[in-house]
């Protein structure tokens, strides 16, 4: 398999920034926080793990970054609102906001077979989970006139793969409300875009996945390699940073080539 080294580059305009990243305790959302940090971002760490949670905290604290834990299960409106109240009342309203927790739930399943608890788990776990953070955060950041928005999708929402399809119905969906969310925030001057990736080489999926699986993925990958977290943290630090000043509403598909729209 094709080995790969990432660099994340730095983005001065970051320094001093308060940065809230959902789904932030694993992952790619642990790698963003990371990143983050290391451009000067003060980043709050959100996810409803808190031991996995202080981990990175403690990560981005022990490298001389700012951080603090965010605990929150995002799909619930209530706990995201006591999240939002917390944060303002420790750093202040949020510059930045990576709203990326979520994650597949189930297993691929003919559609007359899916139960109602999977197909709600998907959506909530997914696209509720977006939509209750952006509801609680961007009227702020428009009401200020600054901010960046990124949100997370996947390629199962892009192409009928081997998702879910709860969680590729629920992925598709968070492309559509960053659109909407583009649309209403942009002349506020607020920026929303969506990041897009396909096979990403997290901890738990580098547990599940096989070798032989993974060489048996490579040649759908014009790239030659399946992804790793740094790889979309990378995209991300560019949409959340003015270095994507003029760039709103896009979907980024971070995917090794092997989904081109």
């Amino acid at each position: 398999m094709t080995t790969h080294s990432s660099t994340i580059s730095l983005y001065p305009d970051l320094r001093g920034k308060v940065a809230l990243v959902t789904g932030g305790s694993r992952g790619i959302g642990a790698a963003t926080c990371r990143a983050l940090a290391a451009s000067g971002a003060k980043v709050a760490v959100n996810g409803r793990d808190e031991a996995a949670i202080q981990a990175v905290v403690a990560s981005i604290r022990d490298a001389g970054g700012q951080a603090m834990a965010a605990p929150a299960d995002c799909a619930n409106l209530a706990d995201t609102r006591r999240m939002a109240g917390e944060l303002r009342q420790a750093w202040g309203e949020p510059d930045l906001l990576a709203a990326f927790a979520g994650g597949g739930t189930g297993r691929p399943q003919p559609l007359g077979e899916i139960s109602e608890q999977d197909w709600r788990s998907s959506l909530d776990n997914n696209l509720t989970s977006t939509f209750f953070t952006l509801q609680c955060f961007l009227p702020g950041m428009m009401a200020r006139g600054a901010g960046s928005a990124v949100t997370m999708a996947s390629a199962g929402g892009r192409v009928a793969s081997g998702a879910p399809a709860g969680y590729g119905a629920a992925k598709a969906g968070v492309i559509m409300l960053t659109r909407h969310a583009a649309v209403e925030a942009g002349p506020a001057g607020v920026r929303v875009n969506c990041l897009s990736p396909s096979a990403v080489l997290t901890e738990r999926t580098a547990l599940r996945m096989p070798d032989a699986q993974r060489r048996a993925m490579l040649p759908a990958f014009p790239l030659g390699r399946l992804g790793e977290p740094d790889d979309v943290a990378a995209a991300a630090l560019f949409l959340l940073s003015s270095a994507s000043g003029w760039i709103t509403g896009v979907t980024l598909d971070v995917a090794g080539g092997r989904v081109m729209v």
